[in-house]
């Protein structure tokens, strides 16, 4: 990809608060109606339906010692007293067996991950009971993706020992950015020897595979301070990298408006993403799409290039057709045609977990125009392509009778360059794939009233 396409006016033009699409329809228009007995229901359905599809399991593991001050992520900060881990795990062993008794019955797991907060917050052998219940109650495909969160600053080679026993293959560490101005300014400071001896020892360990994440658009970062930290990251050696916009949200997330007076303006900040972009296509990566980047061997850029490559609250992934159960405080799941979410307060967590075995209080079905939407949609993130004719086969529509309304809209982004629409399909261009947030939006069926409130962060 051409960097260099992309100009400060377009971005201007297209930088506009939107979804990440996580899901469709997004999380803001689920009904807060839902509990225990809706859930129960949820997971019977899909268990007894005629093909149960395979289970991806997410465990979140909220806590950290500091507040990262970009952070968005629900969490909560203890410092150094580690005493909530014993009550949350138990905690969690109790909504592992409520969700076991109605979904286990042969079904595999072919995703597992741990996310947070810091997942190695908690003590090797605490991570090591909480492996070892999830796989006493679940059987696991031989190929499943098993991957964690993992924090240089708390991380030891017992906690990476661990998990390798475990079974885990996937380690992703934040990064952010290595210039010690910016790391005092988000209070992170991660020394980038720290970060390459985990990286060291984790492949002493045998893991396959390392993701990293970087942010751009955080205070005091420039051009070159950035290009300086991609020195770094290259000199590393990820497998995998995820470059994230900052994403201010201070209506949403408070703390963040002690990093508003340094932040880069507009126009440095897209320079930051034009050298992050140019920087690592030129060292071999491919850009997969929405702030990720892969090794053209990867099984991600495969999948893409393939067309199987799917999207869900954990981001990309090559394991599509599955029911997404989230556990833990806040954790999210996608299960059949419905959303559920668990209590997003760590009391209300635990007293929901003692009272009822799970914690429930919000989810959302799908109607038959979700659904279509939601696959074109997931099209677009995913493989930048929608194919008029699949899609019709799929749904028993007349594509262009059916989106008329949306397919007017991207006729600006047509003229821009971002989009190809043709009678066959519709086309992301090399640079239109920078911008598919922007070009999933006018499928959007709850995106035609403006908000009272803001609710998404920039698209760019």
């Amino acid at each position: 990809m051409n960097a260099g396409q992309i100009s400060l006016e377009l971005l201007r033009r297209y930088n506009v608060p939107g979804p990440r699409y996580t899901s469709y329809p997004t999380a803001p228009v689920w009904k807060e109606a839902w509990g225990a007995a809706e859930y129960d229901r949820v997971l019977r359905e899909s268990s007894a339906s005629a093909a149960p599809p395979p289970l991806s399991l997410y465990v979140h593991l909220p806590f950290c010692e500091k507040l990262c001050y970009f952070c968005g992520c629900t969490v909560v900060i203890t410092g150094s007293q580690h005493t909530p881990e014993e009550t949350y795990l138990a905690a969690l062993e109790k909504e592992i067996d409520f969700v076991a008794d109605r979904a286990a019955g042969g079904r595999h797991v072919v995703q597992f991950h741990l996310g947070g907060g810091t997942p190695t917050y908690f003590t090797p052998e605490h991570l090591t009971r909480l492996g070892r219940k999830i796989r006493d109650r679940f059987a696991f495909a031989d190929d499943a993706e098993i991957g964690v969160e993992v924090d240089p600053r708390v991380t030891t080679r017992e906690h990476l020992l661990a998990l390798a026993r475990l079974g885990f293959n996937r380690l992703s560490m934040g990064v952010q950015d290595f210039e010690p101005r910016v790391q005092t300014a988000i209070n992170r400071v991660q020394p980038y020897a720290d970060t390459l001896q985990l990286v060291q020892i984790a492949r002493s360990l045998g893991f396959p595979s390392i993701n990293m994440d970087l942010i751009f658009g955080l205070p005091f970062q420039t051009p070159e301070s950035f290009s300086a930290t991609i020195d770094q990251v290259l000199h590393i050696g990820p497998d995998r990298l995820a470059v994230y916009s900052y994403a201010n949200v201070p209506w949403m997330k408070k703390h963040q408006k002690l990093l508003e007076p340094h932040l880069p303006s507009e126009s440095a900040k897209f320079q930051i993403f034009r050298t992050a972009l140019e920087r690592f296509t030129e060292a071999g990566f491919e850009y997969i799409g929405m702030d990720h980047f892969a090794k053209p061997t990867d099984e991600l850029a495969r999948a893409r290039r393939e067309r199987t490559l799917h999207r869900n609250f954990q981001g990309y992934t090559t394991k599509a057709g599955t029911d997404l159960i989230g556990l833990g405080m806040s954790a999210i799941g996608s299960i059949g045609d419905c959303y559920v979410q668990n209590r997003r307060g760590l009391g209300e967590y635990h007293e929901a977990i003692e009272t009822e075995g799970c914690a429930t209080f919000r989810g959302f079905r799908l109607s038959a125009d979700d659904r279509l939407r939601r696959a074109v949609i997931g099209n677009l993130l995913c493989h930048g392509v929608v194919v008029k004719a699949e899609i019709e086969k799929a749904f028993g529509i007349r594509f262009d009778e059916y989106f008329a309304d949306a397919l007017e809209r991207l006729r600006p982004c047509a003229d821009d360059g971002l989009i190809e629409l043709s009678r066959e399909e519709l086309r992301a261009t090399a640079v239109g794939r920078v911008f598919l947030r922007n070009l999933a939006m006018p499928f959007d069926a709850y995106l035609t009233e403006a908000p009272e409130k803001p609710v998404f962060s920039r698209t760019l």
